[in-house]
């Protein structure tokens, strides 16, 4: 199905049709600021719960289910399927890999804001899990879909030596002061968020990490990021299919005009 109609969460038919950005429904007349992109995949050992968490319900016309064999395949299939600004739902931060790459190639410059408790900045030599999802950021960096100074991580909290080491090596940003510096001359940015972000209270993220922001934290730093550009898209991963997800996932994808 093309990426111009799309799955209404309303009227439940493919009614909704594509009008720039946004699209609108011409059964119901409702308009949607995005379109949604499913990809229930994880690539690492155990994540059948991410992968299913890409099947909760969010109020944007389904635009494409992306369920390929392999990572690079899935990175081909959402670039291929993407909406004029999408809203991804994974499954696990390699979600996000095939949206960059396809805005990167779309607009001159693009902004990363990447919301993670973890770092996924690793490489097959370097990952201790051998798990992909540890390696999303550091793919869009070497892909050179992302420069590092257009890229902030925020957020981490658990990071592995030579994520670390990377940091310190490449400059990336990592502080929310730094916010500014990362959006600063780009056409607009793509806006990654890791549910393990959050503090656990504050959902049901996959792979909790004490210390996280909180929703209201979360919603103001978003907030901030589309008061200073264009929102391109936006992509929730590494949530479990708990219904407790649904608000907070909302709450932060509104915080961005979507």
């Amino acid at each position: 199905m093309s990426s111009l109609r799309a799955k209404c969460p309303d009227c439940k038919g493919y009614t909704a049709v594509a009008l720039g950005p946004e699209y609108q429904c011409h059964a119901c007349g409702r308009e949607f600021a995005a379109g949604l992109v499913r990809v229930p995949r994880a690539w690492g050992k155990g994540g059948e719960r991410m992968a299913q968490a890409a099947r909760l319900p969010l109020p944007y016309p389904e635009a494409a289910v992306v369920a390929e064999d392999s990572p690079v395949a899935q990175a081909v299939g959402v670039a291929l399927d993407l909406p004029e600004r999408p809203v991804v739902l994974g499954g696990c931060c390699a979600a996000h890999v095939g949206a960059i790459e396809a805005l990167g190639a779309r607009h001159e410059r693009i902004a990363l804001v990447w919301l993670d408790a973890h770092g996924d900045l690793n490489t097959p030599e370097s990952s201790p899990s051998g798990n992909e999802w540890g390696m999303a950021l550091r793919t869009v960096l070497d892909s050179g879909a992302a420069q590092v100074g257009d890229v902030v991580l925020l957020g981490a909290r658990a990071l592995d030596p030579p994520e670390r080491e990377y940091i310190a090596r490449s400059g990336l940003r990592t502080r929310p002061e730094q916010l500014a510096g990362a959006l600063a001359g780009a056409s607009g940015a793509y806006v990654a968020i890791d549910f393990d972000v959050l503090d656990a209270d504050q959902g049901d993220p996959f792979m909790p990490e004490p210390g996280g922001m909180s929703l209201d934290e979360a919603e103001e730093l978003l907030g901030r990021v589309a008061a200073s550009t264009t929102v391109l898209g936006a992509g929730l991963s590494g949530l479990t299919t708990a219904a407790r997800n649904i608000e907070p996932s909302r709450r932060l994808l509104r915080a961005l005009g979507l």
